[in-house]
């Protein structure tokens, strides 16, 4: 299985600042809203915010699944730059 580095950089390396927790979008369009997660090789373990209609709360996904991720709090730019990513966000 070929693992996308981005997805496994940004977990192994997710910035102390930014709570780890979102909405993980897979490559079937599924949303799941997470509220922790563990890493073991080329899989995320993720702890759901609620169980799903079948009452699991946990996943577990291949990093080859991940097509994006949403942060649901409010994240200051430096964050992200700490992050490396480089530009400019929108001022308030």
């Amino acid at each position: 299985m070929s693992v996308p580095p981005f997805w496994k950089t940004t977990f192994d390396n997710w910035p102390g600042g930014i709570p780890r927790r979102g909405v993980l979008i897979d490559s079937l369009n599924e949303a799941t809203p997470f509220k922790g997660f563990m890493i073991k090789g080329d899989a995320l373990l993720l702890e759901r915010t609620n169980p799903d209609p079948l009452g699991a709360r946990y996943i577990l996904i291949g990093f080859d699944a991940i097509q994006s991720l949403k942060f649901i709090d409010p994240i200051k730019e430096s964050l992200f730059t700490t992050a490396g990513f480089v530009g400019k966000l929108s001022q308030p």
